[in-house]
């Protein structure tokens, strides 16, 4: 078993703006999924992208929109999103505090 602050993994910053902590990973057992924690600054957004797998995605504060295949959809702490596998998409904060989000995507490599 793992009990640890996710501040307490080093992070590394993605884009300009964009934090990201693997908070589990297979070196700490996890055989099959990787959590991960994002931290977008105002103003700024992940990159638009798409891969062959699916995200589950649980925002736990701030606001912004996930930009999908649909077009913009506003988010903010609460919200669930499924990403489907090779949909192109970027989450993008448009609030005044930082969009911080949980991300399980599975093990790949």
């Amino acid at each position: 078993m793992k009990v640890s602050n996710y501040v307490d993994t080093k992070p590394s910053e993605e884009v300009p703006g964009v934090i990201k902590r693997e908070v589990i990973t297979a070196e700490d057992g996890a055989p099959h999924f990787c959590m991960r924690v994002f931290e977008v600054e105002p103003g700024s957004s992940t990159p638009s992208h798409s891969h062959w797998w699916e995200h589950e995605v649980f925002i736990l504060s701030g606001q912004g929109v996930v930009v999908g295949e649909q077009g913009e959809t506003p988010i903010g702490k609460d919200s669930v999103i499924f990403i489907a596998p090779n949909e192109q998409h970027c989450f993008v904060n448009t609030g005044s505090e930082v969009l911080r989000f949980i991300c399980l995507i599975p093990l790949h490599s």
